[in-house]
């Protein structure tokens, strides 16, 4: 799979959503790149910006979208990788901030 059309796949329907890319395209279409890439590696896209055993089932929490996402969006307007941002961050209605790691510590490998 191309990055480009993962990009366009997942921006229809996150849209849909009222979920919305980073506007930082350097970073989406790195993140995009390393989801591929685990894809290839682990035949699921985990997050990037967290360590994959390989095993889907321990991994299925952070398969993306991650079951954290809709968490942080809601609390801090973005996902904790940042490929993702709420409509209020989207609109600059509301300021990006930091996004902690909700990952329990006894699912980190």
């Amino acid at each position: 799979m191309k990055t480009e059309d993962l990009y366009k796949t997942l921006k229809k329907s996150q849209e849909a959503k009222g979920i919305y890319f980073n506007k930082d395209n350097d970073l989406v279409f790195e993140l995009l790149d390393a989801l591929i890439l685990n894809k290839q590696r682990y035949g699921y896209m985990a997050c990037p910006c967290r360590l994959a055993c390989g095993d889907r089932e321990k991994d299925k929490d952070i398969i993306c979208p991650c079951e954290y996402r809709e968490l942080d969006l809601r609390e801090f307007g973005a996902c904790f990788c940042g490929l993702y941002v709420s409509e209020e961050l989207d609109k600059k209605e509301i300021e990006a901030q930091y996004v902690p790691e909700r990952r329990p510590p006894e699912k980190i490998f």
